[in-house]
């Protein structure tokens, strides 16, 4: 089952998908359907069938988006959480053959995206491997191809503003 926290960033994020959903890109939508419509024969009509089409995806995802923002719970950052890893933190890691990387563990729902590079999902085998974990611990993930054994370089929360 998927967790369901959210960063701050992430559930404005998803707020601000609904909202240019249904109040800006539905209604253009709506009335090209219209306007396709009234042309008359709709069976051949491409601007009907794809607009059509259009519009009941952004009805699914507007739906979808209704039901998930009211189960989310939004963690903000706690001073409490410096020095160790918890959701919402920024961790760079390094193995023994000085392979490095950097991402954010964040809820499963804020991966996706052209613009969430380097963001990993709280429910990962890396993330749960890492939770509570300090600068320069060492600690083991499991994968198919056997255990990696990682340490921690870096702990950093950035304060949403």
């Amino acid at each position: 089952m998927k967790t369901k926290l959210i960063t701050r960033e992430g559930f404005n994020k998803l707020k601000k998908e609904h909202d240019f959903l249904w109040n800006e890109r539905r209604p253009e939508v709506t009335k090209i359907v219209t306007w396709a419509a009234s042309l008359g024969d709709r069976s051949e009509n491409a601007d009907y069938t794809f607009n059509k089409r259009l519009l009941r995806q952004i009805d699914r995802r507007v739906r979808f988006l209704r039901k998930l923002l009211p189960e989310l719970t939004i963690v903000d950052y706690s001073p409490q959480q410096d020095g160790k890893v918890f959701f919402g933190a920024w961790v760079e890691i390094e193995n023994e053959a000085g392979e490095m990387k950097k991402f954010r563990i964040v809820g499963p729902e804020e991966i996706y995206g052209d613009e969430v590079k380097n963001y990993i999902s709280i429910d990962s085998p890396m993330a749960r491997a890492l939770l509570k974990k300090e600068v320069d611990d060492e600690f083991v993930v499991r994968t198919p191809s056997g255990d990696k054994v990682w340490f921690i370089n870096s702990i950093e929360y950035k304060i949403d503003a």
